[in-house]
């Protein structure tokens, strides 16, 4: 998209990067959300006095003068309130218009309303709304008095009269209709709360693309119906849970009787006490108690119980960590109120099923769009790329996705700095991660156990992109506990599985590498996973690897020809995953010099799949007594194999497609604990014929893929095989279907 693309976008109020309306463009910086305006003399020690609390218990921000007002014109200070505040209400008294200070504050108000859209809500306090208007009554008496003290003001008194007569004819309340005084001033709030949420929703500034989700999260916490319900936010860290939470929390806490948003219940509850202050202000807040004892819990006693079943509550519990401590802070839903509403942010989707939710929703990524628009309202002020910046803030954007945080932080970072700045910044991106979005990242990698860490740090530097039950394979023949890490892992957000493939957002995926690099920044010989192809060409010929290496992937297109040091695998003796991997053919494919001696009892994953020069295997591949997974796969030179291969009996998975390979050594009916063998061809090899030996021995097989190998005999122990569960034997001569038919196996074409 180019800079004109942009600049037809539909904007949000950007107030803070753009200028307001003509007719409000010297508004104030508003102090306040409401000036009360009334006659000390009538209304301060009682309707006043309970407006005001409630307004304030209800945390309005809310303005009342409690001093003597002497003379006839208002302070600057008062004026300065009236123009610093969202909304005006005019409690009209019978002695409301005997006060000058009152008209003068009236006079000033209407011309905020006219200026700068002040929103203005008039309550008629023990007076009829027509004697206001008309001006009779007490009313009318007070004019008089008013007229025969400033004869020679007389304009101003009219001025009065016209203001008055114009405040009265907007829409309010009137207390001799709503009943009883707390009924009204409850209306009263209300409406203030509801006026203030409609003037500011419009306030969103960077929080592009949030409408939608704020609408979805309405509609799951189903706020007409009258039972207890409660909704999880869930997502990585950045995403915006507490952003979305907080927007939510805004719009709809004014139609509760009593609500508190909690933020970092985790961080909070690292703390000594934590956990303790935490419930104490929770009670306090929605109790309206402030001597709610050190021990008091929701359980506490019947008397609290019975409290809080009596209200409407809505309660935020925000990064949630654990289901302990949502149990410490509140013991169930049961005590609540009818209508009352709980939303738990939290990275983990377990915790919310622990707290048995009645909807989860998940925060995905921003839309390309909207994370367009976000990064440039931070690296811009403005929605838009700045010209000749569009390629370079297109860049970043696919770089981070839509996660909010990670904007924020590259588009701050990169304000008003030169092209030359924001190119250095992003090759530097792409090696090692920026430290504030490492940092929030890294909470949820903390959060996880031994076990799961290492798979998260397997998938991140290795697996990213590959087939589950490949990645599973692999992960079981390390003894991990696959199963259980991989559905922590999705709890999490760490990772997905989409199309039977593992994934993960770009950004886990830099933090998890970034984890690795700092076990030692500057020896990568020292680190326990090597990925990129200069770290491992260097470890590998010098021969400054360590007992820390746990495996090695080495995209050998990106190498010449490497010469192994004999003894570069001597010190590994934790490396269980070593992978040589080449896509290149022909003149500028590579190879292995020198055969290294293999000291690996723990290696069970060797992947030389591409390894189009490879023409045999080292002889010491044998010794690795621990191996439980051989990739020949492409291996288009290798047309033998030895007779040492029956000697690797802790083998579970052999393949070996696309290779040149003839025959099978007999050897293999030692591989007791084998169980999947593929020698599938590929085009090109297809007429090599295959021959194979009795295969008795396989017990544990239970895949055999012959695949266009051109065989001309099956082995007649093929259905001795008890085991096998899957064998394919596609473009295979005739006579061998006829065979297998007579078998009880199942086969595939």
């Amino acid at each position: 998209m180019n800079e004109s693309d942009f600049k037809n976008l539909t904007s949000m109020d950007l107030s803070l990067f753009s200028a307001s309306s003509s007719s409000t463009s010297n508004a104030p910086q508003l102090k306040y959300e409401v000036f009360l305006s009334f006659r000390g003399e009538d209304t301060r020690y009682n309707f006043t006095s309970h407006l005001h609390k409630a307004l304030c218990d209800k945390k309005i921000q809310t303005f009342i003068d409690y001093e003597l007002r002497r003379g006839d014109e208002i302070s600057p200070s008062l004026i300065k309130a009236i123009e610093d505040s969202h909304i005006s209400i005019i409690i009209f008294s019978q002695g409301y218009a005997s006060s000058t200070w009152c008209l003068e504050e009236l006079v000033k108000i209407l011309e905020c309303k006219k200026k700068y859209g002040q929103i203005v809500m008039p309550i008629f306090y023990e007076v009829d709304p027509s004697l206001v208007r008309h001006q009779t009554g007490s009313f009318a008496d007070a004019f008089a008095k008013h007229e025969q003290r400033f004869k020679e003001s007389l304009d101003k008194v009219q001025r009065w009269k016209d203001t008055l007569k114009q405040a009265a004819n907007l829409s309010g309340s009137d207390s001799r209709v709503i009943k009883p005084e707390p009924v009204l001033i409850e209306a009263i709030v209300e409406d203030v709360l509801k006026r203030l949420n409609e003037s500011s929703s419009s306030d969103t500034n960077d929080l592009v693309g949030i409408d939608s989700r704020i609408q979805e999260i309405e509609s799951l916490l189903c706020i007409e119906t009258n039972d207890v319900r409660s909704v999880g936010i869930w997502g990585i860290g950045g995403i915006g849970k507490t952003t979305l939470a907080g927007a939510v929390y805004d719009k709809i806490s004014c139609q509760f009787e009593g609500s508190h948003f909690i933020e970092n219940v985790r961080e909070e509850s690292e703390q000594s006490g934590g956990l303790n202050r935490l419930r104490r202000e929770l009670l306090s807040a929605i109790l309206g108690d402030g001597n709610i004892d050190r021990g008091s819990s929701f359980a506490a006693s019947n008397f609290t119980k019975k409290r809080l079943g009596r209200k409407k509550l809505l309660i935020v519990f925000d990064d949630v960590a654990s289901f302990r401590q949502i149990e410490s802070l509140i013991r169930g839903l049961d005590c609540l109120g009818f209508g009352s509403r709980i939303i738990i942010t939290t990275r983990d989707r377990q915790i919310l099923k622990n707290c048995r939710v009645d909807q989860i929703y998940k925060v995905d990524e921003l839309s390309d769009h909207d994370a367009l628009k976000l990064f440039c309202l931070y690296a811009f002020g403005q929605n838009y790329p700045k010209e000749d910046y569009e390629e370079l803030s297109n860049r970043v954007v696919e770089y981070v996705g839509g996660v909010p945080l990670a904007l924020k932080v590259l588009g701050s970072s990169l304000l008003d700095k030169r092209k030359e700045v924001w190119e250095s910044a992003m090759n530097k991106l792409e090696v090692n991660l920026d430290k504030d979005i490492h940092k929030i990242l890294r909470i949820s990698f903390d959060g996880l156990d031994d076990n799961e860490q290492n798979i998260f740090l397997d998938i991140a530097c290795f697996f990213k992109g590959r087939g589950i039950n490949l990645v599973k394979g692999f992960l079981d023949a390390c003894d991990f506990f696959t199963e259980v890490g991989i559905s922590a892992l999705i709890d999490k957000s760490l990772i997905t599985i989409t199309n039977n493939t593992i994934t993960m957002h770009d950004l886990l995926q830099a933090m998890g590498r970034e984890i690795v690099r700092q076990e030692s920044s500057v020896d990568p010989g020292k680190r326990s996973r090597l990925w990129h192809h200069k770290d491992i060409y260097n470890v590998l010929t010098d021969n400054t690897g360590t007992e820390k290496i746990e495996a090695i992937s080495l995209d050998m297109s990106k190498i010449g020809d490497i010469h192994l040091n004999p003894r570069a695998f001597m010190k590994m003796h934790k490396l269980r995953f070593l992978k040589f991997d080449s896509s290149l053919s022909g003149k500028n494919a590579n190879r292995v010099q020198n055969s290294p001696h293999l000291y690996l009892s723990k290696l069970v994953t060797v992947d030389l799949s591409s390894s189009n020069k490879l023409k045999s295997l080292p002889n010491n591949i044998f010794e690795l007594k621990s191996l439980k997974h051989l990739n020949l796969t492409r291996c288009s030179k290798l047309d033998k194999l030895p007779d040492e291969i029956g000697t690797l009996d802790s083998l579970r998975d052999f393949e070996a497609k696309g290779s040149a390979i003839k025959e099978v050594p007999s050897s293999i009916i030692h591989l007791n604990n084998l169980q999947k063998l593929s020698f599938e061809r590929c085009k090109g090899h297809d007429m090599v014929g295959l021959s194979l030996p009795p295969l008795s021995g396989l017990h544990s097989l239970r895949e055999l893929d012959l695949t266009n190998c051109a065989i001309t005999k099956l082995p007649d122990s093929l259905g001795s095989l008890s085991s096998l569960k899957e064998l394919y034997l596609g473009r295979t001569i005739l006579k061998a279907y006829q065979q297998v038919s007579k078998t009880s196996l199942t086969y595939s074409t």
